[in-house]
């Protein structure tokens, strides 16, 4: 069995910047154990598998995995599988074209608009598949402990370090300082110890920019880090974006609100990656998270997969 795969890389303007991203575009007749053992070898952050869709009106079923777990939504790999599908024009033989695009994930339908220059696909952005959700808080002690950092190296005047989930549940904490956010490293045994994989699927630290300043040219300068998936460090995670623009959101005591954000991630690996988010807030609820951003071409490729 023959599988075609694409690669690109999410959330940057130029190869090797941003997440990679590995798109197997027929993946038709694959089990759930192929798809898992795929992912791993590719060892990325996550890999697409491209599914016929089961509603004639949507474009392909879109099944993602960690090199250790499957995921009902992410961010970088709806954006990266949309800009793939679209720059290709087609999907199990049905054409692809417009300004909108539309996959079925265990979390929901995730909706996309495309953004062409010159005719050319160059970036995609999406609206989460479900509503901002707010789960439990986490002690700061402990999260602090995940990541080789103090409590006093947080900030906890805005909110608490606690979970929340657009489709995906993320663990997010303020820190006080880039110099904080640039120091942290996670402790896989300290993960392993008081985290269940079920609870979150990891802990997304960030720090925001003082008045009238910028880091690094962003509103924002975040890391995550999901050891229990396989993932060290995540150099973008537009799941997480969506829900950490979410919670700002709520925390904002406007009622109605437009909430505009550039996130950097990756900065401190070597992969700057950018995400542009934003949330609709209307009487008091979050009505709705968007991520997008840019994405570039980097290989094709063939699976020679054993029967």
């Amino acid at each position: 069995m023959k599988l075609n795969f694409v690669t690109v890389d999410v959330f940057t303007n130029r190869q090797f910047g941003g997440n990679p991203l590995a798109v197997v575009t027929n993946a038709e007749g694959l089990s759930t154990e192929r798809m898992q053992g795929i992912a791993a070898e590719f060892n990325l952050s996550e890999t697409t598998f491209v599914l016929p869709p089961e509603d004639s009106a949507h474009a392909a079923q879109v099944r993602i995995f960690t090199p250790k777990a499957e995921l009902p939504f992410a961010g970088h790999p709806s954006v990266g599988t949309a800009y793939v599908l679209a720059r290709a024009g087609e999907s199990y033989g049905r054409k692809i074209s417009g300004d909108r695009i539309a996959f079925e994930m265990i979390a929901g339908i995730v909706d996309i608009g495309i953004t062409r220059e010159a005719g050319h696909v160059v970036a995609t952005r999406l609206t989460a598949p479900q509503p901002l959700s707010l789960g439990e808080e986490v002690p700061v002690e402990t999260i602090a402990a995940a990541c080789s950092l103090k409590p006093s190296d947080f900030k906890m005047s805005v909110h608490r370090p606690r979970v929340a989930s657009c489709g995906t549940p993320f663990m997010f904490a303020e820190l006080t300082s880039r110099e904080a956010l640039a120091s942290a490293a996670p402790r896989p045994e300290a993960f392993a110890r008081d985290f269940s994989r079920g609870k979150a699927t990891g802990v997304h630290l960030y720090v925001q920019a003082s008045e009238g300043a910028k880091l690094e040219d962003c509103d924002i300068q975040s890391r995550m880090f999901a050891p229990l998936h396989g993932i060290s460090e995540d150099p973008a995670t537009g799941s997480a974006a969506v829900a950490l623009i979410g919670l700002l959101a709520h925390v904002r005591p406007e009622r109605d609100l437009v909430l505009s954000k550039t996130i950097g991630q990756g900065f401190d690996m070597g992969r700057p990656s950018i995400l542009e988010a934003s949330a609709d807030k209307k009487a008091g609820q979050v009505t709705a998270t968007h991520v997008g951003g840019r994405c570039v071409p980097v290989m094709t490729g063939v699976i020679d997969l054993a029967e």
